[in-house]
């Protein structure tokens, strides 16, 4: 017996201390400081520092773990393990100055890094006693669906609840619209066109102007041949299509452009059910219905100015086009698809109005570098994924299509007038002219890709389409706004405006 005992106790104490030592190991590196040793992202600590769960009501810091880990018994050292052996191959392997601390910050991939389970371990009580009315049917819209949408998540309406965000709004923005710009000159009257030229249209009643370049019409070969790299089911096949003169817009809609169709047709005070009731009755009157104040920040804290307006729906973009139409007096609408590719090819059959091969340009890091890739060229003309920080850019960062049209491929995608359809060319007969789409649908086609597209999605034949229920799933007002969405920020709209009687007076 003394023998086992003396091969066995030693074995019980180095388990003893194994364990012990283990359960300090794992605290010490749950801590605070350890966590900022690996993350060098000084911001982010700052951030914490003023967020709601540094100073909270009861006195508790909330620490990084709490939140990026889920609770114990839940998967805890597993997830422990897996992140950590990333974030010190990360810290070792890579240039912390490289890292995109911004984007990691997005909802889209904070979601990735913060667990439900540990939000609602501490928040067990989604009903307290000063909950509003609209927390309560936000929250009350999360117990009940949850479950069968992945994607609704606690911080898509509490995203600065662990890190501060300058100007995040949550809830109802009332003030939304509220800050005018610096105004020099209030216009009075829209622009006078005389002949098939391009102009800087004025929007009567504010002092926002924005230029319409005329796009004499021709034919073109619409969509892609099966030979063009990255190329997708719905681009084909080509159709030798016909288009007649218009004039587009130089760039897509702005904030500020948009922001004067809200601040005069504000709608301030209405409920979503009574937003709904007055736009379906619009058209029986000659006023225009505006948009309710959003959900939370629409720029999503990026700037407004000439950056291109997001975050709204089609029927707002299609409410715009009524209201331009009425106060300009001219017929302002939405492109169709085939206005849309024939303006961003500009003359060209290539994949891009610029030379490039869109299987290159969709290299990054290591492949990019042993391919020899030159994105300069694909840099100068669009802002994608591969030159953005994962925002909206202003117009000045790029040059130009051969039409002098900006940013057609790339920054936001863009609202069509058409109904979506995959094989639509295939409808198409060769020569047809002015195509329209299909009669019917549930989705509208959405052209050129945006500021987190890679370089196959911004090929002048590249489509897609709204996505209108997915679009909305996050959005906790009952019943869903008609004018917001709340879970795409990637698409915008340009417009153009008809070569009629009206245009010139």
């Amino acid at each position: 017996m003394k023998k086992v005992l003396l091969w066995f106790m030693p074995g019980v104490i180095a388990g003893v201390v194994l364990i012990i030592g283990a359960g300090r190991a794992i605290t010490f590196t749950s801590s605070n400081d350890y966590c900022i040793s690996c993350h060098i992202h000084p911001a982010a600590d700052a951030a914490w520092k003023r967020s709601v769960h540094y100073e909270t009501r009861s006195g508790y810091r909330i620490a990084c773990v709490e939140c990026h880990l889920p609770p114990r018994g839940d998967g805890y050292l597993m997830a422990k393990g897996r992140t950590g052996l990333r974030d010190l191959w990360s810290y070792w392997i890579n240039d912390s100055a490289s890292f995109d601390w911004n984007e990691r910050g997005r909802l889209e991939a904070a979601r990735i890094h913060v667990y439900e389970s540990s939000c609602i371990r501490c928040h067990e009580n989604l009903f307290p006693l000063k909950l509003s009315k609209a927390g309560g049917d936000a929250h009350l819209y999360y117990r009940q669906n949850r479950i069968k949408m992945p994607d609704l998540h606690c911080i898509n309406c509490h995203l600065n609840a662990g890190h501060y965000i300058e100007g995040y709004t949550h809830g109802s923005n009332k003030t939304f619209g509220a800050t005018i710009p610096d105004i020099k000159k209030i216009f009075k009257e829209p622009a006078k066109v005389s002949g098939f030229r391009s102009y800087t249209e004025y929007i009567p009643k504010s002092s926002v102007s924005f230029k319409m370049v005329a796009v004499p019409g021709g034919k073109f070969k619409m969509g892609s041949p099966e030979s063009e790299g990255l190329r997708r089911f719905d681009e084909g096949p080509v159709r030798e299509i016909k288009v007649s003169s218009f004039f587009m817009a130089e760039t897509e809609v702005t904030w500020n452009e948009y922001l004067a169709f809200y601040t005069q047709t504000a709608a301030e005070g209405r409920t979503s059910d009574s937003e709904g009731k007055r736009a379906r009755g619009a058209a029986e009157t000659d006023v225009i219905s505006g948009a309710t104040p959003p959900y939370g920040q629409p720029d999503q804290g990026w700037g407004m100015g000439d950056r291109p307006a997001i975050s709204f729906s089609f029927h707002a973009a299609e409410t715009y086009c009524k209201w331009l139409s009425k106060v300009t007096g001219k017929t302002y609408r939405l492109p169709t698809e085939a206005e849309w590719e024939y303006a961003c090819r500009a003359g060209t059959e290539t994949p891009y109005f610029f030379p490039g091969d869109p299987e290159k340009f969709e290299k990054t890091g290591f492949r990019a570098r042993i391919s020899k890739n030159d994105t300069a060229v694909i840099s100068t003309y669009v802002i994608y994924r591969g030159n953005s920080p994962s925002k909206t850019q202003t117009p000045d960062r790029v040059k130009s299509n051969p039409f002098g049209l900006k940013n057609m491929s790339g920054n936001v995608g863009e609202f069509c007038s058409d109904w979506y359809q995959a094989d639509i060319l295939s409808k198409y007969p060769d020569g047809l002219i002015d195509p329209k789409g299909p009669d019917t649908g549930t989705e509208h086609v959405v052209r050129g890709g945006s500021y987190s597209d890679m370089a196959g999605r911004v090929r002048s034949a590249a489509r897609s389409k709204t996505r209108s229920e997915e679009w909305l799933r996050t959005d906790p007002q009952i019943p869903k706004s008609i004018w917001w969405y709340s879970d795409c920020f990637n698409v915008g709209f340009r417009v153009v405006c008809e070569f009629d009687s009206k245009t010139e007076k």
